[in-house]
């Protein structure tokens, strides 16, 4: 069931809400999500509804302030990352209150705007847990998607992977993790450099930052990655 596409937010909402599935929603709880404004909705079938819409901004907003979980992952997916000003991510940022829809949102619109690498390294010096997440989670999706962006500024977040390595609340450390996993994975220069780093963090006196480092070794030390890299 799609809305029709000259639906407004408030027919989006209510469809979404007539495919609420409570089981799915036990299922996202077990891996960390909250329920609160939860309707389990499935991301196929979100993204299923924003290829009707296409980019529509104003929807996005409207649909954000709906407050609802999915809604929010939907609004990041019709957004238009050319309308999206710094004052806006920032006050979406600090509604995030989930892991998925803070990487749904950064992976999906915030990674594509001219402020992404500047807000990665603005937010991840917030103490609110999952702003932190968004800066390092938004470091992780650019290293992947940004093509163009030259090794130097990914190098340049290193400081910051270190700096908050000690960070033992979970969201936190894991998006820090996957901060310097896609780094060290972009390259093989960077693969090296990343693997320093881990290496330095290692050392560090923090629970938190060994998971961290050990996690990341495991990974761009691996024969796959390295296979991978060798062949570019």
């Amino acid at each position: 069931m799609v809305p029709n596409r000259s639906s407004d937010s408030s027919s989006i909402v209510k469809t979404l809400k007539a495919m609420a599935n409570p089981k799915n929603v036990e299922g996202m709880v077990r891996f960390g999500i909250s329920p609160n404004n939860t309707l389990g909705v499935s991301i196929p079938v979100l993204r299923k509804i924003a290829k009707e819409f296409g980019k529509n901004h104003q929807l996005a907003q409207e649909l954000w302030d709906s407050e609802i979980h999915e809604a929010r992952i939907l609004a990041g997916l019709i957004a238009d990352p050319k309308l999206l000003t710094e004052k806006q991510m920032d006050l979406w940022v600090k509604d995030f209150d989930s892991w998925d829809v803070c990487d749904q949102v950064c992976m999906n619109l915030f990674d594509k705007t001219e402020f992404a690498y500047r807000k990665a390294v603005e937010w991840t010096v917030s103490e609110e847990e999952f702003v932190r997440r968004a800066g390092f989670a938004l470091m992780a999706v650019l290293a992947v998607h940004d093509k163009k962006i030259p090794d130097s500024k990914l190098e340049a977040c290193y400081p910051l992977i270190e700096k908050y390595a000690y960070d033992d609340r979970n969201f936190v450390r894991k998006a820090v993790n996957w901060a310097l996993r896609q780094i060290g994975k972009r390259n093989k220069n960077l693969n090296r450099s990343a693997i320093q780093v881990a290496e330095k963090i290692l050392k560090q006196d923090s629970k938190s930052a060994k998971w961290i480092a050990n996690d990341a070794l495991r990974e761009l030390k691996s024969e796959a990655v390295q296979k991978r890299l060798n062949k570019n």
